[in-house]
C-alpha cells in the first residue's frame, strides 16, 4: 500500500471513529486494549470504468472498561499480510501502544504481521474461520461425522484433552483429508491459545464473532448494492452500520470483571498502570 493510500485510509478511519464517537480520546485512539478483533469484508468499487474488488479492514477493540470501540476501517485492493502490516503500522502510529490478545481470521501469515508491530501480543486464530475452511475440503457425505469428531477438539475442557482429540482426528481422517489435518496441526499454537483461560474468557476470544457482528450490520445496508460508484459512497453506508452496531456498545461485555482479573494474572505487569485502584 503506497504511503498516500495509507494516509487517505488513516483519515477515513479517524473520521469514521470520531463521527461514531468510539475509539477516540483526546483526538487519538486509546493507547491500551486488552482484546482486539481484526477481520475483513469485501466489496466491489468502480475505478477507471470497471469494478474492482476491495477489502475493508475492520479493527474492533475492547477497552479497559470492557466496552467495544471501533479503532479503524481501511480500504485496500486485496486482503493479505502486507496490507494488514500497513494497517497495523498506522494503528500503532495513531497511538495504540499495547494489545494483549489479537483475535484474527484464518490468514496464514497474519501472526507475523502482528508480531512485527506488537511483539508481546498473544494471537488467537478464529476457530470458526478454521472450521469453515476445513469443511470446504471434506466431502459432504462425511461432514456431519467429521464435525462431531472435530467438536471434541475445539470444545475440549483442557489443552491436553484437545490435543488428544486432535490426534484421534488425525488417526481417523488423516489419510482421507491430509491437507485439513495438516492445517490444524500447523496452526495449532495460535488456534489453541484460548485453552489456557476459563470459559468466560474463551468465549470472548476464540472467534472473531464480535467484529463479524459489525460486518452483519454492513451487509444489511449494502446487500442490495452490486457495487459502489466510489470509496466515499461505500464509507457513508459503513458509517451508518457503525452507528447501528455501536448502539450495543454502551455497557461492558459479559463477565468483564472476571475476564480482566484473569488477564491480569496471565499478563503480569501490563494492566496495572491502566487500572485505577
Amino acid at each position: 500500500m503506497h504511503q498516500a493510500a495509507v494516509q487517505r485510509q488513516r483519515r477515513a478511519a479517524q473520521a469514521i471513529a470520531a463521527q461514531a464517537q468510539v475509539g477516540t480520546q483526546a483526538g487519538g485512539v486509546v493507547a491500551f486494549h486488552p482484546i482486539v478483533w481484526l477481520d475483513a469484508i469485501h466489496y466491489k468499487i468502480r475505478e477507471h470504468w470497471r469494478y474492482i474488488g476491495k477489502a475493508v479492514y475492520t479493527i474492533l477493540g475492547l477497552n479497559i472498561e470492557g466496552k467495544k470501540e471501533l479503532l479503524g476501517l481501511y480500504l485496500s485492493d486485496q486482503e493479505g499480510a502486507h496490507h494488514w502490516l500497513s494497517v497495523l503500522t498506522d494503528l500503532h502510529n495513531r497511538g495504540v501502544e499495547d494489545i494483549l490478545i489479537a483475535c484474527v481470521d484464518g490468514l496464514k501469515v497474519f501472526p507475523e504481521a502482528i508480531e512485527s508491530i506488537y511483539p508481546k501480543t498473544e494471537i488467537q486464530h478464529c476457530i470458526i474461520h478454521q472450521i469453515r475452511n476445513s469443511l470446504k475440503y471434506v466431502a459432504s457425505k462425511n461432514q456431519k461425522v467429521f464435525m462431531a469428531d472435530l467438536k471434541c477438539v475445539y470444545k475440549a475442557a483442557t489443552l491436553n484433552a484437545a490435543e488428544s482429540a486432535l490426534d484421534e482426528l488425525e488417526a481417523k481422517w488423516g489419510e482421507k483429508y491430509p491437507m485439513v489435518i495438516k492445517s490444524w496441526k500447523v496452526k495449532w499454537p495460535t488456534l489453541s491459545a484460548y485453552f489456557k483461560y476459563p470459559d468466560h474468557v474463551r468465549t470472548a476470544i476464540y472467534t472473531t464473532n464480535a467484529v463479524e457482528a459489525v460486518h452483519r450490520q454492513f451487509r444489511k445496508l449494502t446487500k442490495t448494492k452490486g457495487g459502489f460508484a466510489n470509496e466515499n459512497s461505500l464509507l457513508k453506508l459503513l458509517y451508518a452500520g457503525i452507528l447501528k452496531a455501536s448502539e450495543r456498545w454502551t455497557h461492558p461485555v459479559q463477565n468483564w470483571n472476571l475476564t480482566l482479573s484473569q488477564l491480569a494474572i496471565h499478563f503480569d505487569g501490563r494492566l496495572e498502570k491502566h487500572i485505577a485502584l
